[in-house]
């Protein structure tokens, strides 16, 4: 079963950020212990090019259904706001 999240932001600091870990809120998830059951599900991003971007989740973040994703390489900055899909 697929789902579907938000890329919200880079995985940052006060001054640093790492531009391959993101940020997703993902649909219908809104507690830490749904979140961490996604943990290691595929994360797949389309541009509207037709590029893929294909990337891992890595860990729950805070407490409202966030995780982290890791991708293979850094997504561009037009993907903020834009839809994934979590396999």
């Amino acid at each position: 079963m697929a789902h579907y999240g938000i890329v919200m932001n880079f995985r940052r600091g006060k001054q640093t950020y790492k531009p391959r870990h993101f940020l997703i809120q993902v649909d219908g998830i809104g507690s830490r212990k749904e979140a961490a059951l996604l943990v290691g599900r595929n994360v797949t991003w389309k541009s509207s090019a037709g590029k893929i971007i294909k990337g891992k989740i890595a860990a729950a973040h805070g407490g409202n259904g966030v995780v982290r994703a890791i991708f293979e390489r850094g997504l561009p900055g037009q993907a903020l706001t834009q839809r994934v899909e979590i396999e």
